[in-house]
């Protein structure tokens, strides 16, 4: 994290800038010459940025900072901290289903995200409070963890999960993970048994159906009712499960003689509830949202003796527990709306209630002989993990009857006339609204699901004592997290405080804030690939008039209006700007034997080019108001730099940069540069925009301001770079990078702070990999510097300070 002093205490942390950042905690001076080791590692916490091809560039590397090419900054995004930009709608940034940990499959928040050294709660240090014993120590009375493994998951996980092995998956909201003696008896099942289509008449048919009627009774069983009071429909899941109930629900329009229906539905339901609407809108039914605290309060809404015998149908629909919260709603709701001591409007009718218990029952236990909803749509990969794409709706035979159907599928007929308009349907309700032939293979899977998370956790009781010990712990650590300077490192959404498994599930669903309360979104790109002439991409392109020669921001400051971005997967570059349609630059390179390779000067570097082509040029035309074209640098033709004075002396590839392959600058130093310069300033500069006008593409946090001076080289990760000099900055740091206007005062500005010299940031260089595959610069990677012994590192001559800035 980055900010106004070291986040997370004293760190040091890079960024990368095209996405990636490294950092790590500092704990004492060294000797000259050895390295600093770092205690911990303050990570970048699922921080957003973009990868983009550059923040505002294109254009020579002429002039740009640490050589950088304006056009060139291929992947160049800050990684650092700051809200969001031109990112897409969504709900809360970072979010982070952790639910029920079946069988082992541990739900624990991986927590290499703090530095233990830096973060402490209630008084002890971080690391203490993260271990198991800590964590079994916390366990509230009365819930037990583990599921009655005395000796611990370890070898359940082994056995059962092997393939989480170095990996924490935190979705089992999403889905469940099978466990591996699931998936054996399943398929030991059906090698030795032979089941056909339980619509045909014969012996292995009849064998796929009296299954089917097993497993029917096994869920019935699971949830404690009988076929006595509730059928089960299969379908291919919860949702169609819900849409099943908005096509066949006996809804009377508007517009009648009867007082007409009315759906109503909490507001912190599902998607798949909500989407009802758009099925009884379409029956001129209306629909009226509900928030919680109004059911509360519906007592008040108590229909009179002659308001309850009417006999108009209406559907109250509300979830078990909360996808987005963990909350659980009370399933007394059930009884109290049905009978109508709560009514959702004062409305004349009937009550319904459908219960969305998809989420609810993936970790809690749900007795149906109590809480009699009249609908409950379930999906089976929720509890179990397989199969997917196999869900059911448990109707509530009372209403059964009253339910509607117009169309008919294979198996649902006892009979019909295709040349007359005659359908008797079947007796049963499941066959009758189970269209075709159902998944039998799937609902035979069920049968093992059952079994095997009986035989492993002991039953749903377990299960919910077992995730909510791991949710009330995490929950606890994560609420009381905090920066340096007291700020909480979370936001959670919840209702509750977690201290209640019957108000709150195990769901824990957050933001990871900065030090100053911004959000830090899901959308960071946290790493980078490295290649031989610095981070792959960058700084590959640059913009050239007509006659070739490279313009820079100094002649045309429009070029820092325009944003490119790299799409990896895609393997192109999409460039855009306001005004303009996006256009787009194929990463692979254009080898073909009509490529003109052309020679162009960087600065008074010579490196061989060739031209992107004419559409290209035409955008850049129109977006300059002159004419230029793109052009990008042959691979195979990149200009070296001798090292000569470095540790070890070699030539180094670079890309279209003059002086080095990186620019690094300290956030600490930032800060104290700020405090000069904006007390000469009409207007105080933000810390996002002096980040912007030194355009490095690494971005550290260390303790101390302009310490990065002192260093001769440093490790970020797996990676070794040699500091090549300061960076003597030009007038392109006068230019504003989101408008394009100049103000020389920053220069101005930056001389007086620095004693009249326009240093700022130092240039690097690693040396080139061996391995064929790029290694990758990483958010949250350790920076481990080695500071210079009585050696010089000569600074850059002057003429190539000029193409600095």
């Amino acid at each position: 994290m980055t900010g106004p002093g070291p986040a997370l205490g004293p760190s040091r942390q890079s960024t990368p800038y095209p996405p990636p950042a490294c950092s790590g905690a500092a704990t004492g001076p060294a000797a000259p010459g050895a390295q600093r080791p770092l205690s911990g590692s303050s990570t970048a916490l699922c921080r957003r940025a973009r990868g983009r091809a550059g923040r505002r560039s294109t254009g020579n590397p002429a002039g740009a900072g640490g050589g950088r090419s304006e056009a060139g900054r291929a992947g160049s995004a800050r990684a650092v901290r700051g809200r969001p930009q031109c990112l897409p709608a969504e709900l809360p940034a970072g979010r982070l289903r952790a639910q029920q940990s079946r069988a082992g499959a541990l739900v624990r928040l991986s927590l290499p995200l703090f530095s233990p050294a830096a973060l402490s709660m209630a008084g002890a240090p971080l690391g203490d409070l993260l271990s198991f014993r800590a964590f079994r120590a916390a366990c509230p009375a009365g819930y037990e963890y583990g599921y009655g493994y005395g000796g611990g998951l370890s070898g359940l996980r082994e056995r059962e999960f092997p393939r989480l092995r170095g990996i924490t998956y935190l979705d089992h909201a999403g889905s469940a993970l099978f466990p591996e003696s699931l998936l054996k008896a399943f398929t030991d099942d059906l090698r030795n048994n032979v089941y056909g289509n339980p619509h045909s008449q014969n012996i292995s048919s009849k064998l796929t159906h009296d299954t089917i009627e097993h497993v029917r009774y096994r869920i019935l069983q699971h949830f404690h009712t009988t076929p006595e009071d509730y059928t089960i429909i299969f379908t291919s899941g919860c949702t169609t499960a819900l849409k099943l109930v908005a096509e066949a629900f006996p809804w009377i329009p508007g517009g009648t003689k009867q007082p007409s229906s009315r759906f109503c539905y909490l507001t912190d339901s599902h998607t798949s509830v909500v989407g009802i609407r758009g099925i009884t809108g379409s029956m001129n039914v209306s629909s009226v949202p509900i928030k919680p605290k109004e059911i509360l309060l519906s007592e008040k809404n108590r229909l009179s003796a002659e308001e309850q015998n009417c006999t108009t149908p209406h559907l109250f629909s509300y979830p078990a527990q909360s996808n987005f919260s963990g909350t659980k709603y009370p399933l007394s709701w059930i009884q109290d709306i049905k009978s109508g001591k709560l009514c959702p409007i004062k409305i004349p009718g009937k009550w319904f209630v459908l219960l969305d218990a998809a989420s609810y029952v993936s970790s809690s236990p749900l007795d149906l002989e109590v809480h009699q909803a009249d609908f409950i749509p379930i999906s089976f990969y929720k509890i179990f993990g397989f199969p997917t794409g196999l869900g059911a709706l448990l109707v509530n035979n009372r209403i059964a009857p009253l339910l509607r159907k117009t169309y008919f599928g294979g198996g649902t007929a006892a009979a019909y006339l295709a040349g007359e308009d005659f359908y008797f349907p079947r007796k049963s309700i499941a066959e009758r609204f189970e269209d075709g032939t159902v998944s039998f293979l799937d609902i035979i899977a069920l049968k093992h699901g059952f079994d095997v998370l009986e035989k492993l956790t002991g039953g749903m009781e377990k299960i919910k004592q077992h995730t909510f010990a791991l949710a009330h712990y995490t929950y606890n650590v994560l609420s009381t997290l905090k920066y340096a300077n007291g700020a909480p490192v979370v936001r959670i959404y919840s209702d509750t405080d977690f201290s209640n498994p019957d108000v709150q599930g195990p769901i824990i669903n957050f933001n990871i804030l900065d030090e100053n309360g911004e959000v830090i979104g899901f959308s960071q790109v946290t790493e980078w690939p490295v290649g031989n002439q610095g981070l792959l991409y960058d700084r590959n392109w640059m913009v050239v008039n007509q006659n070739g020669v490279c313009i820079t921001q100094k002649q045309e400051p429009r070029l820092c209006l325009i944003n490119p971005s790299i799409d990896l997967k895609k393997k192109i570059m999409v460039i855009q700007a306001e005004g303009m349609d996006p256009i787009s630059v194929s990463l692979e390179e254009n080898t073909g034997k009509e490529t003109v390779i052309s020679e162009s000067k960087v600065c008074s570097h010579r490196v061989k080019t060739y031209d992107c082509g004419e559409r290209i040029a035409v955008w850049f035309s129109m977006i300059l108001a002159r004419p230029c074209r793109l052009i990008r640098q042959s691979s195979d033709m990149s200009h070296q730099k001798n090292t000569k004075g470095l540790a070890s002396a070699t030539n180094i590839s670079l890309s279209l940069v003059n002086e080095a392959q990186y620019l690094l600058i300290n956030v600490a130093s930032i800060l104290q540069l700020k405090e000069h310069i904006s007390a000469r300033l009409e207007e105080p500069l933000e810390m996002e925009e002096l980040i912007r006008r030194f355009r490095a593409n690494i971005v550290i946090s260390a303790p101390e301001s302009f310490e990065e001076e002192e260093w001769a080289e440093i490790s970020i990760g797996a990676l070794r770079f040699q500091v090549v000099g300061p960076c003597s900055r030009c007038q392109i740091i006068c230019i504003d990078q989101q408008s394009g206007e100049r103000n020389k005062e920053f220069m101005q500005s930056l001389s007086v702070a620095r004693g009249r010299k326009t240093n700022f940031g130092i240039y690097l260089m690693n040396q080139p990999l061996h391995s064929s595959l790029p290694d990758m610069l990483s958010v949250g990677s350790q920076v481990l510097p080695v500071l210079k012994e009585n050696m010089e590192i000569q600074p850059p001559t002057s003429s190539e300070e000029k193409c600095s800035g």
